[in-house]
């Protein structure tokens, strides 16, 4: 049965409003796509050229790569209630003392929890000068207040969060962020975690792929929308119409 176009003025309106919004959206992440891309390569090139001390002065953000030369104390905090493959453990985070530059906590990865609680697991550090890899991250504070932990003078300690003013209370001017290590194989590491949440350019371009889609099925759908079946009458009309004209002849 043939097609025609049937003119709706609401769907036509409805897709005016939303196709440039869809394009709009689409554009803008490819312009967050570029931003990342130059912003992780001056990352790269930096974690090499900056010292620790110069990183902190610049308000280091989140997810930058920094290399960090120096020494392990022995205040270790333990974040209780992290599980991996279902398994209760607790995050490593120790201070580390670099050889310039303020102080700063290392996330040090994951330890299994002992069976009971009244134990906590045995942590080890390493003699000397080291240098680790790792990346910034927040201090570990959760949305809610949480329980200070009991200042007894022994350590490790079981904290439920690490705020830095907590921090600040064993150090003075403890650095702004705190540092995740990259790997397992990084002095000190116990079982370490993906990486912190970067999000890289290829995000982007993956949110900016699924603009471009619904903008492209919005304009199909509103021209299939558009096209609709010859009514059944109008054929039998135009026939009668015909027949009529053979009789009056």
């Amino acid at each position: 049965m043939a097609r025609h176009w049937h003119f709706d003025w609401r769907l036509l309106v409805f897709c005016g409003l939303f196709l440039p919004l869809l394009l709009s959206l689409g554009v803008w992440q490819l312009n967050r796509a570029a931003e990342k891309k130059e912003l992780l390569t001056s990352w790269q090139s930096q974690a090499t050229e900056s010292t620790w001390a110069e990183l902190v002065a610049e308000q280091p953000m989140p997810g930058r790569p920094v290399t960090l030369t120096g020494l392990f104390s022995d205040r270790t905090w333990l974040l209780d209630n992290r599980t991996r493959k279902g398994q209760a453990g607790y995050e490593v985070l120790t201070l580390f003392l670099p050889l310039q530059g303020p102080p700063v906590v290392v996330n040090r990865g994951w330890l299994p929890a002992p069976r009971t609680r009244d134990l906590l697991p045995a942590v080890t550090s390493p003699d000397g000068v080291v240098t680790l890899a790792g990346r910034l991250a927040d201090y570990p504070v959760p949305p809610v207040l949480a329980q200070s932990p009991e200042q007894d003078g022994q350590w490790p300690r079981r904290v439920q969060a690490l705020p830095r003013q907590q921090v600040a209370i064993e150090v003075v001017s403890p650095a702004p962020v705190i540092v995740t290590l990259t790997d397992d194989d990084q002095p000190g590491a116990y079982l370490t975690g993906p990486a912190p949440d970067v999000m890289g350019p290829q995000v982007h371009y993956g949110y900016a792929l699924q603009w471009f889609a619904l903008a492209a099925a919005l304009t199909i759908l509103t021209v299939v929308a558009s096209y609709r079946k010859a009514p059944s009458g109008l054929g039998k009309n135009r026939k009668t119409g015909a027949d009529n004209d053979n009789d009056n002849g």
